[in-house]
């Protein structure tokens, strides 16, 4: 189940943030950089991903802006924040995507496959072919699905679906193991 694929660096990493990158609030949104709390060993995923992969952005869909809890300049300032701590660690992002809209049917909310799609335009170098998608829910991995990518779950949030189902090919605790497996998998090639 976690036979991961053979990566170089023309691969790229889609990255979910809340319950990803960042602990979540339950039933609500980090509003403000105050609020924000990586999980343990996130910024070493990232030094280590900085080496494996030629692109790494983060989808994140962000509706506490659009029903007016927070500020997008807020949202701005926690992706600033994150970021600056990422690069200070010797990991890399090279973008944040988010979508605040409220409707479901928006086509950059996901599932929908419009932040992918912003991204490869931003990022010609993005093969969907060769890209990983990871999240934390099943519309994470509907989203890596609609475009592709090979998906990878965390249950750090709700726990594990039933399996085997189609939407998932790996299953990793947190992201720090699944840099390390990832590193291993390309070490030994």
């Amino acid at each position: 189940m976690n036979s991961l694929p053979a990566i170089d660096q023309s691969w790229s990493l889609f990255l979910d943030r809340d319950g990803v990158i960042n602990h979540e609030k339950d039933a609500d949104y980090i509003r403000n950089w105050s609020e924000f709390r990586f999980y343990d060993g996130v910024t070493d995923a990232m030094k280590i991903f900085h080496q494996l992969f030629l692109h790494i952005v983060v989808v994140t869909n962000q509706k506490g802006v659009g029903k007016g809890w927070m500020l997008e300049s807020d949202l701005t300032d926690i992706h600033e924040g994150m970021k600056k701590e990422i690069h200070a660690s010797g990991g890399r992002l090279d973008k944040v995507y988010y979508c605040i809209d409220l409707e479901d049917e928006s086509p950059n909310r996901k599932p929908n496959a419009g932040m992918g799609l912003q991204a490869a335009k931003d990022f010609p170098g993005i093969n969907f072919e060769k890209s990983m998608m990871v999240g934390n829910t099943m519309s994470d991995m509907e989203f890596g699905k609609k475009l592709g990518l090979f998906t990878i779950y965390l249950p750090t949030t709700r726990g594990l679906p039933e399996m085997p189902n189609p939407l998932i090919d790996a299953i990793y605790p947190n992201l720090l193991q699944l840099a390390k497996a990832l590193q291993k998998k390309a070490g030994a090639q």
